[in-house]
């Protein structure tokens, strides 16, 4: 009965074993790359990177971003009047309509 009470922390210890398996083989030395490989590859990117982009000199407009305060508040909708009395809901309402 003691040991099956430890069972438990079979599925833990697999995990981390996994887990450290896992770490030991993506953090192996990758095979040597040629220097020439690196080297058109750097300069691939620099090209691609000194290009112009797409929307340079488009002149789009900045979305507003409003300041979140953390606070969830609902807009009006359309058609709603904003100037009515307040509704209330609740038990209250109940017990007043049967009096």
């Amino acid at each position: 009965m003691g040991v099956r009470i430890l069972l438990w922390l079979v599925f833990p210890a697999v995990a981390t074993l996994v887990a450290m398996l896992w770490a030991g083989w993506s953090g192996r030395p990758q095979r040597a790359q040629d220097a020439r490989e690196s080297a058109a590859a750097y300069e691939r990117f620099a090209a691609a990177v000194r290009k112009p982009h797409p929307t340079q000199g488009r002149g789009v407009s900045a979305a507003r971003v409003e300041r979140a305060t953390g606070i969830a508040v609902r807009r009006p909708r359309p058609g709603d009047a904003t100037d009515a009395a307040p509704r209330t809901s609740g038990p209250r309402d109940a017990t007043a309509a049967r009096r």
